[in-house]
């Protein structure tokens, strides 16, 4: 993806329900550990859209799977964050629940239950999502379950026959470890953009040293963008390094959501022109912006008051 291709941003991800729990002392086991908890609408994908949006892309669409106890409430809260969002009701399921631990670092550790997420398939596909679309994006969440794998395959498949650029996010270094990298490589094939974290680009390259992971990956997807915490982004092509971004300074509050916001303020900026650099550069003013505030998503006042009870 190298900019100006402008049109609508459509996301395939997950929406899930986050529950953060920030705690100033180290964890106790079988007892109490005091903690700050709040609920919050999250998920991969639907605070890459949140962000993008934000960071200026005018037309942004998700499509991601809900139980019906919450679609009402996240419905809002993406409308409100200026997303368009197309949530298929699961009959059977809850929403997904993601329980984030933050310690007094800001650095976070998660809980998932995947709920819904996963049981996003190819019947809830339509190629009408992709009307006026200049990129597809796709949360890696949906390559860990058969059935929201095909949808990922499948909505890759249409956008590249409309000749629309699409990006992966690996998701969760964790779960590709479970997976398998192999299988993860081989299910992402045909991505242009590649956003892998710093950990999640080792564990797919075997290379610790970000620079060489990074330049490694861009041989097999055109273009890598990783992010590398507090030491901010290096962007690669084709098997060469192309630039360095370094990291804004700011005290972390809670890391939930870091990457996300990178990933969809990066992509706002290709949409907009950008170059893959520049657009790292702003992609990192988001995440710095990020750390600041809890949960994923940027602040909104609608978002603060779920009304549900988590399931």
């Amino acid at each position: 993806m190298t900019g100006g291709t402008g049109g609508a941003l459509l996301v395939v991800g997950d929406v899930v329900t986050d529950v953060v729990a920030r705690h100033r002392t180290p964890l106790a086991p079988a007892t109490d550990t005091e903690a700050r908890i709040t609920t919050l609408p999250g998920g991969a994908g639907a605070n890459v859209a949140c962000w993008a949006a934000r960071s200026g892309a005018r037309d942004v669409r998700i499509l991601a799977r809900v139980g019906e106890e919450s679609a009402d409430w996240h419905e809002r809260a993406l409308r409100a964050a200026g997303v368009l969002p197309h949530l298929v009701l699961d009959p059977d399921v809850p929403t997904g629940t993601v329980v984030s631990l933050v310690g007094a670092d800001g650095e976070r550790t998660f809980l998932t239950d995947s709920g819904a997420v996963l049981r996003l398939s190819a019947a809830d596909w339509s190629d009408d999502l992709l009307a006026g679309a200049g990129h597809l994006h796709v949360s890696g969440y949906l390559f860990f379950a058969a059935a929201s794998r095909a949808l990922a395959r499948l909505a890759m498949e249409a956008a590249r026959a409309r000749s629309v650029p699409v990006s992966v996010d690996p998701a969760s270094a964790g779960f590709i470890a479970r997976f398998g990298v192999d299988r993860f490589l081989t299910a992402v094939a045909g991505a242009d953009v590649l956003l892998p974290n710093c950990d999640e680009a080792a564990l797919l390259t075997g290379l610790p040293e970000p620079r060489d992971a990074v330049a490694k990956l861009s041989r097999d997807v055109p273009l890598v963008v990783s992010t590398l915490g507090p030491r901010g982004a290096v962007v690669a092509r084709s098997g060469t390094v192309v630039g360095r971004v370094p990291a804004e300074t700011v005290t972390a509050v809670d890391t939930t959501g870091a990457g996300d916001a990178f990933t969809g303020a990066y992509l706002a900026a290709c949409l907009a022109g950008h170059d893959p650099v520049t657009a790292a550069r702003l992609g990192c003013r988001a995440g710095a912006e990020a750390v600041t505030v809890i949960g994923g998503r940027p602040p909104q006042e609608s978002q603060k008051s779920p009304g549900i009870t988590p399931v």
